[in-house]
């Protein structure tokens, strides 16, 4: 039977327990979150996108016969692809997400909601995956809440990359033009 799917779209996540359901229905793998270094998160991504979050819709996945749901937020987000430069829109998600006051799921791997506001400019690094779970397809955010970075500007223009401590791919803030620069130079050392 194939999965029955529900959109909404949300300006705001509501925070709600179902922790246990998503942790039971979800695979372990997803739960982790792999200390990486710049280069092995590029060598392991399909791509890296600096953009704006134009949109976040939470999708419901019907399994078991009907009788449980899985939640996966997406983003949208327009900008471009780190790798090549080019202009992109894409489609990123992770699971969790709520598509009202009692359907839903927390999962505290996700981004914060800070991170989430439509608008933010951020950093995402993403990877295929046919099935997430429950036979959804997307754009995985890689290494949940450590594939997405937010950005700020500073006086000077400069569009800096917030890093996020010691284990994650930005360990410290790094200007976006540097931090460009040295994805594609670890993208041109990837084996094939």
């Amino acid at each position: 039977m194939l999965p029955r799917i529900t959109l909404f779209r949300s300006g705001a996540l509501l925070p709600l327990s179902g922790a246990l359901l998503f942790a039971a229905l979800v695979p372990v793998a997803l739960a982790s979150v792999e200390r990486l270094t710049l280069r092995q998160m590029v060598h392991k991504v399909d791509d890296a996108v600096y953009g704006e979050i134009v949109d976040r819709i939470v999708t419901a996945v019907t399994v078991f016969d009907g009788a449980e749901e899985l939640y996966f937020t997406t983003l949208h987000i327009e900008g471009r692809s780190l790798l090549d430069g080019k202009q992109t829109k894409v489609q990123v998600s992770f699971p969790g997400g709520f598509l009202d006051g009692e359907r839903g799921v927390f999962n505290s791997e996700a981004p914060s909601a800070d991170d989430l506001a439509l608008g933010n400019q951020v950093l995402v690094f993403y990877k295929w995956s046919d099935d997430m779970a429950g036979g959804f397809a997307s754009n995985a955010l890689y290494a949940s809440h450590g594939g997405l970075f937010r950005t700020f500007v500073t006086r000077k223009g400069n569009v800096v990359v917030q890093g996020r401590g010691m284990g994650y791919a930005v360990p410290f803030n790094r200007t976006l033009v540097h931090l460009e620069s040295e994805v594609r130079e670890h993208r041109a050392t990837r084996r094939k």
